[in-house]
């Protein structure tokens, strides 16, 4: 069985570049090894509010799970952040009854924010550690981008600025969809630019 490292919770950042963007930043617990995971405003929201303590007239979605989790006798044992093959963070939820477990996919967002609220430990793997954390102190723990990476970074750019502003909309709400938001912040920063261009001209 791998080996998993346990993380905590640092906080939330947010990109003073590009707009609506967050990350939410988490580090191996007894070390200074962190993870970034970009994530959406309302994300981000649902996370800051439970940190905060803040008190909604209504319960948001994550209070809702939480509560619907305890009415039935169900615990979330444990949260295992993972990385999909197209670099996108997944996370599984380990749910028990006390006597079965279930292991149900989830959003990484969606299940820190449900584990803060009922106190579940998060853990991710070595393997993801060493491909997307880097260390507070300034060494990053990743590689350096390759020379295909670099590759691909440029063309990825290029695509954009070739875009139409009407695909760009579309591609836009396509990264969201994917929870791609690196990807989906790109596309928003590249629309704000040509907006400015238009008013400036």
């Amino acid at each position: 069985m791998e080996k998993k490292y346990r993380l905590e919770l640092i906080g939330i950042t947010y990109n003073q570049i590009e707009s609506g963007v967050y990350a939410l930043i988490l580090q191996q617990v007894g070390t200074t090894r962190r993870i970034p995971i970009i994530i959406g405003f309302l994300e981000a929201q649902a996370i800051e509010c439970k940190l905060q303590e803040v008190a909604t007239p209504r319960p948001l979605t994550h209070d809702t799970m939480a509560a619907s989790l305890e009415a039935f006798g169900i615990s979330l044992i444990r949260v295992e952040i993972r990385k999909l093959p197209n670099g996108v963070f997944a996370a599984d939820l380990v749910l028990s009854d006390g006597k079965n477990e279930r292991i149900i996919d989830s959003r990484s967002s969606d299940a820190v924010a449900l584990a803060i609220r009922v106190g579940a430990p998060i853990y991710t793997s070595e393997q993801v550690l060493l491909e997307a954390g880097f260390d507070a102190k300034g060494t990053s723990t990743a590689d350096a981008p390759t020379q295909e990476e670099s590759r691909e970074a440029g063309e990825s750019k290029d695509s954009i600025a070739s875009m139409t502003t009407s695909q760009l909309s579309e591609a836009m709400l396509l990264a969201a969809e994917n929870e791609d938001y690196e990807e989906a912040a790109k596309i928003k920063a590249e629309l704000e630019r040509r907006k400015n261009n238009n008013e400036e001209g």
